[in-house]
């Protein structure tokens, strides 16, 4: 057979053999916030704008 092949059948081989792996465990759940606790909210700040440029100086040309 070619490696190709062999690569196809693979899946079918594993799930008549099985594997040699545990199953994942279940951990429960995450604890989070504690029960409880005050959230808090994020602290706004003011936008910082960008100011309008003014015209530059007209400077006189010298001769």
């Amino acid at each position: 057979m070619t490696p190709g092949r062999v690569a196809q059948a693979m899946g079918g081989i594993f799930a008549a053999i099985g594997t040699p792996a545990q199953p994942p465990k279940p951990r429960g759940k995450s604890p989070g916030w504690k029960t409880g606790q005050p959230r808090t909210r994020r602290i706004r700040y003011p936008i910082v704008k960008k100011t309008t440029t003014r015209p530059r100086k007209q400077q006189p040309e010298s001769a």
